[in-house]
């Protein structure tokens, strides 16, 4: 391979359009995963100190309630567009919590 048919410039300026073109989508899926990620884990320590003894106070309904719901919201927005990536992240973070509330109301 000849040093001659190596055009790096060109291959800087291919980078740079495809980050200017993509990046913007990226980051907005990437921050939107990470949301439903957070939203999950808002719950777990409390509920871990629950499993564990130490504590034997639960969070509050409301709390939960609106968790729940948003988690719920952006499970169908997942549907609708058919992001396979959030639908995965958020009903296996259902099933996490269902499993942990079970253990607790199994104790």
């Amino acid at each position: 391979m000849s040093i001659k048919n190596f055009n790096l410039l060109g291959l800087l300026v291919l980078i740079r359009k495809f980050f200017l073109d993509h990046l913007k989508k990226l980051t907005a899926d990437t921050l939107g995963w990470l949301a439903a990620i957070v939203l999950h884990c808002a719950t777990i320590p409390s509920l871990l100190a629950l499993i564990t003894g130490l504590s034997d106070r639960t969070p509050t309904v409301d709390i939960i309630m609106f968790i729940y719901m948003g988690l719920i919201l952006l499970f169908a927005k997942a549907i609708l567009l058919r992001d396979q990536l959030n639908i995965v992240t958020i009903g296996s973070g259902f099933i996490a919590q269902a499993a942990i509330m079970a253990f607790i109301l199994f104790k």
